[in-house]
């Protein structure tokens, strides 16, 4: 159980986060909506700790993840895996290699600097690559790939973290319906599949309906909707965007759920 309690973060003057407080339950995907500048990367940032909290706390189950620091906060990061929007991939380097950084939190630093990757995490490696459908271009320039195929890779490096919690920040952002439909469907069976919960901000309503158990709106750093996504009625979805409510509607295609298949690896216990 995750737990936010009063959670804010202010940056000047600016308010990004307002006293968010929520739980998310072990296994949920849960999507978050609301318009640019709502602040839900702010949030999701704060949840693995790349910035830290003004006031309130985050909790995982009993444990204070506000408090944590030094080898406790880089634990923390392993096993909360983020997928930007941007990927964030080197593009200078293959993409198996891209791929094994995600494992460098289970590898000595002597042996993650010079490359000497385990036969395991080759292995692990690998095996996440098949299971996205990009196993041929493990030899491949980062940078040679189109967008959809580096997203799956970025998420094959969460994967090889074996995290117990992935944060997805606007994945499907600058991705066409093809791939918007590929990258969903990847991010539903692992958390269907390895019961791995996922935090999801998401732009496209249709996609976030489709895809979330639950969905949280955010607006001006506030939590103003909380609920099952057929209860997201068309007043709370103008009060969410306003004058941009047409325009996120089936922005990304009206992506809907496929035949879950099985993922790869073994996800920590939470």
């Amino acid at each position: 159980m995750l737990r936010l309690d009063s959670v804010t973060k202010a940056f000047g003057a600016t308010t990004a986060v307002d006293k968010v407080s929520f739980d998310i339950p072990r296994g949920q995907f849960l999507g978050i909506i609301g318009r640019s500048g709502a602040g839900k990367s702010t949030l999701l940032r704060m949840i693995n700790r790349l910035t830290t909290p003004t006031s309130g706390r985050i909790y995982s189950d009993d444990r204070d993840v506000t408090a944590l620091n030094g080898a406790p906060l880089r634990d923390w990061r392993q096993a909360n895996a983020m997928i930007f929007q941007q990927f964030n991939l080197v593009g200078r380097l293959d993409v198996l290699t891209n791929v094994l950084l995600g494992r460098l939190n289970h590898t000595s630093s002597v042996r993650s600097i010079a490359r000497l990757w385990s036969k395991e995490d080759r292995v692990i490696a690998f095996s996440a690559l098949e299971q996205l459908d990009i196993a041929s271009l493990a030899a491949q320039r980062a940078e040679t790939l189109s967008g959809g195929q580096q997203q799956r890779v970025a998420i094959a490096r969460a994967l090889v973290q074996q995290p117990s919690l992935i944060l997805a920040d606007e994945p499907i952002a600058s991705l066409d319906p093809r791939n918007t439909r590929i990258v969903m469907d990847a991010l539903q069976r692992i958390n269907k599949q390895l019961g791995i919960t996922i935090i999801c901000n998401l732009h496209s309503l249709d996609t976030a309906r489709a895809y979330s158990d639950r969905l949280i709106g955010m607006a001006q750093g506030r939590v103003v909707f909380d609920g099952a996504p057929s209860t997201l009625d068309d007043a709370t979805v103008r009060s969410l965007y306003g004058l941009e409510a047409n325009e996120v509607v089936d922005t990304a295609g009206t992506a809907m759920p496929q035949r879950r298949h099985g993922m790869l690896p073994t996800p920590v216990a939470a």
